[in-house]
């Protein structure tokens, strides 16, 4: 990709009087593979009073009468699917349906920088895309990114300091006011801010030679994890089975609160007496207890992850597969969906996955778990026998007699690894993996994967990028197929646009400023739920396979990253971060949503320690790499 010149795109510089303002615009190549030039702008303020000033620099594609957008953990596309139930920034040109703020429904948004996991902006048109990337923060304050499209024409912006348009979606379902700040201009006062333009060929994955560039720009602190990964394993091991585990009925409780006196005093707003069988508890996590305590010894771990299995094995829905969710209120029953009796795809094909797993783990230390392999030929039988014939596994099922509910999404995916990893058991789950895999390449290609989590609905999330991880990593395992290996490139790719490739700044006085946290390696959980989460780690030794497959060593250091990132926040003794020890966070705030940016929320969430067990597992199973 060749450097673009300034006369091939021209930037726009805009929002500060110009009888008041002296701007000087210079171009210089960005001497990368990624190509694109570096615009630096200095702006000079000549009034003789203090004045308020906002500056925006844009640039325009013209033939971008459907446009596609991307925001790095922010925006993708239209972004929300018109029928999702829940409410966050939503793209709709106004010819196809009038602007509605009130239902975040706009032709044009702004952003602040921090919400997004590299500060970038990218649209593609007929014939090619354009983007701008800013770090994110200059001397003039935190950043802002945005797009407008009106008349077929497609604009991206910068602005110093940032303003949020036309509203600020802060996690509610309802708009806040626009959140922007401001910069007052002191007589003679100067800045300079510089802005990297790229011009991008028609292939909506041209995105990802820029963030690796942008990556590589950031990544220049080290990282600083508070504990060695043995030390994490042992920390998370001890905190999912002294707080998240309970012995009768056998369960990993989805969360436990940081403050012991509140949760005892308020019952029900701390420990949640809940399991799912995978996703935010279960299978995958009582599994990583059971590995843990196989390789150390320790057979109270090796109990309870036992038993946990053997809990949720044994209690089959009518379907054949197993049922959402266990809780100390009804027992079991569906999984969170406004739907009837609807089982979600991608939390029984996880658990099955992670079944599976564990069963092959023990067989290999001489014990036979029968019951285990049964329930995960029934789960898979099911899958097989839904399958449509155009490979599509489906993403909502009836508990009682199995019918399919929905085929919206990408939720079934999770099946196609959970299948090609079975082919060992019948090859019939092999092929089934392959018409699956077939089926949901599309999603990949046309970089809009959404459906896993149960709570977003049909949102684009990082977790649909580490199911797609998984499904076509399992794939190229099972066959070696090149076809597989290159859809699982470009899913990491993908994936990777959640993963912060920079550190945000935190103000001193907040706790995750306080103690420095880096959020180098935290992935975005989705544009509806702006918060860091550590998910990312479930895919871990996929993504070492990923990187020594491709001989592309970027997916391992992004990789080292992810789990160097969680390896803070783990609390190494009761009272650390005001946790108990072995407690860690489901949800790090690094930006305006849900709570104040740089808080923490306070409950320990079993899946948050146990995906961070899992992949502290893995990584200790791969002494030839350096973590």
């Amino acid at each position: 990709m060749n450097p673009t010149r300034s006369h091939d795109a021209p930037l726009t510089v805009g929002g500060l009087d110009p009888h008041l303002f002296d701007v000087e615009q210079r171009y210089a190549p960005t001497p990368t593979a990624a190509g694109g030039v570096t615009a630096t702008v200095t702006a000079t303020y000549r009034g003789a009073v203090p004045a308020q000033g906002r500056l925006r620099i844009s640039v325009g594609l013209a033939d971008a009468d459907d446009p596609y957008w991307l925001i790095p953990g922010l925006f993708y596309g239209e972004n929300r699917p018109a029928d999702n139930h829940r409410r966050y920034p939503r793209f709709a040109r106004a010819v196809d349906e009038p602007a509605d703020p009130g239902r975040f429904v706009s032709p044009a948004w702004s952003f602040r920088a921090d919400r997004a996991a590299t500060p970038a902006v990218f649209v593609w048109g007929a014939s090619g895309g354009l983007a701008l990337a800013v770090d994110e923060r200059s001397s003039l304050g935190l950043s802002g990114i945005g797009f407008a499209h009106e008349a077929g024409t497609a604009r991206l912006h910068v602005d110093f300091p940032y303003v949020e348009e036309p509203v600020s979606y802060v996690g509610s379902q309802e708009p806040a006011a626009a959140l922007a700040e401001t910069h007052l201009w002191q007589p003679g006062e100067r800045h300079v801010v510089q802005v990297c333009l790229y011009r991008l060929p028609a292939d909506r994955h041209a995105y990802a030679p820029v963030l690796r560039e942008r990556h590589a720009r950031s990544a220049t602190e080290p990282l600083r994890p508070w504990v060695a990964v043995g030390e994490a394993a042992d920390l998370a091991a001890y905190g999912l089975h002294r707080w998240h585990y309970r012995p009768d009925p056998a369960v990993l409780l989805e969360t436990a609160a940081f403050d012991r006196e509140f949760n005892d005093n308020v019952k029900g707003l701390g420990d949640r007496g809940a399991m799912h069988v995978a996703w935010v508890s279960g299978i995958p996590y009582a599994h990583a207890l059971l590995a843990h305590g196989r390789r150390t010894g320790d057979d109270d771990h090796v109990a309870a992850g036992a038993a946990v299995i053997d809990h949720v094995c044994a209690n089959l829905a009518p379907s054949g597969t197993f049922w959402g969710q266990w809780t100390a209120a009804r027992g079991w029953g569906q999984s969170w969906t406004p739907v009837r009796g609807g089982l979600h795809a991608r939390t029984l094909a996880e658990a099955t996955l992670f079944l599976h797993r564990a069963v092959r783990a023990e067989r290999a230390g001489g014990a036979r778990r029968d019951g285990w392999l049964r329930a995960v030929r029934s789960n898979l039988d099911v899958a097989v026998r839904n399958q449509r014939a155009d490979g599509n596994l489906g993403s909502l099922l009836h508990a009682e007699d199995g019918r399919m509910l929905s085929w919206a999404g990408a939720a079934g995916l999770t099946w196609v690894a959970a299948l090609a990893e079975a082919g060992d058991l019948d090859p019939t789950y092999l092929e089934s993996a392959r018409r699956g895999g077939d089926y949901y390449a599309r999603f990949v290609d046309e970089e809009f994967l959404h459906g896993a989590p149960e709570d977003v609905d049909l949102a684009p999330t990082s977790e649909d990028g580490y199911a797609a991880i998984l499904a076509y990593v399992a794939l190229w395992r099972a066959t070696g197929e090149p076809r597989w290996l290159e859809t699982a490139r470009r899913a990491a790719d993908w994936m990777l646009t959640f993963r912060y490739s920079y550190d945000v700044h935190f103000d001193g006085h907040t706790l995750l400023g306080r103690y420095g946290f880096r959020s180098r390696g935290a992935d975005q959980a989705s544009p509806s739920n702006q918060h860091l989460h550590a998910y990312g780690l479930i895919c871990l030794p996929e993504m070492v396979e990923l990187s020594a497959a491709t001989g592309d060593p970027h997916y391992l250091d992004r990789t080292r990253e992810n789990l160097a990132c969680f390896r803070q926040f783990i609390a190494r003794a009761d009272g650390d971060f005001n946790a108990y020890k072995g407690m860690a966070s489901e949800r790090y705030y690094q930006t305006a949503c849900f709570q104040a940016k740089g808080m923490l929320l306070t409950l320990s969430h079993a899946w948050s320690v146990g995906v961070l067990l899992l992949g502290c597992e893995a990584a200790l199973n791969l002494p030839e790499v350096t973590w």
